[in-house]
């Protein structure tokens, strides 16, 4: 009994450390993210990004991405990112100051990325968003790395 216990613990153990590597959100039509802070473990060696796109209006209309990045870079990130436009996924080319993002998605996809953990410290400040013009100011969470 207590081999099984502790196999159980060990397996759980690894269960939440996986997830804790995982930034899984959803994104909808009223321009919103399922969550407004995410959590993940300073110690994950690879971070992966799960967006799906909850809606049903297409890319060019409601197109959604998810932007890394410290959250004192959110605003001018978002900005340049606009004059990139659409083919960049709003997101400026070689911009040294995105972390990570995923490409744009419309109502009903999902798109994946993934990007090294030694990216982010430990009580960092960063933020998550969507860099569609006019999404950043409302479509951002807060991004905690423990």
């Amino acid at each position: 009994m207590r081999s099984y216990l502790l196999f159980a613990l060990l397996l759980s153990a690894t269960a939440v450390q996986a997830e804790d590597c995982v930034i899984d959100l959803k994104a909808d039509d009223a321009m919103k993210f399922d969550k407004t802070e995410v959590t993940v473990a300073a110690s994950c060696k690879s971070i992966a990004i799960k967006l799906t796109h909850t809606g049903k209006l297409p890319v060019t209309a409601m197109g959604h991405n998810v932007v890394i990045a410290a959250t004192p870079d959110l605003q001018p990130i978002a900005t340049d990112g606009q004059k990139a436009g659409a083919a960049a996924n709003y997101v400026a080319a070689d911009d040294k100051r995105v972390i990570a993002h995923t490409p744009l998605v419309g109502g009903g996809a999902s798109t994946t990325a993934s990007f090294a953990g030694s990216a982010l410290k430990a009580g960092g400040d960063y933020s998550f968003f969507c860099s569609f013009p006019g999404h950043w100011a409302v479509m951002k969470g807060k991004l905690v790395v423990k």
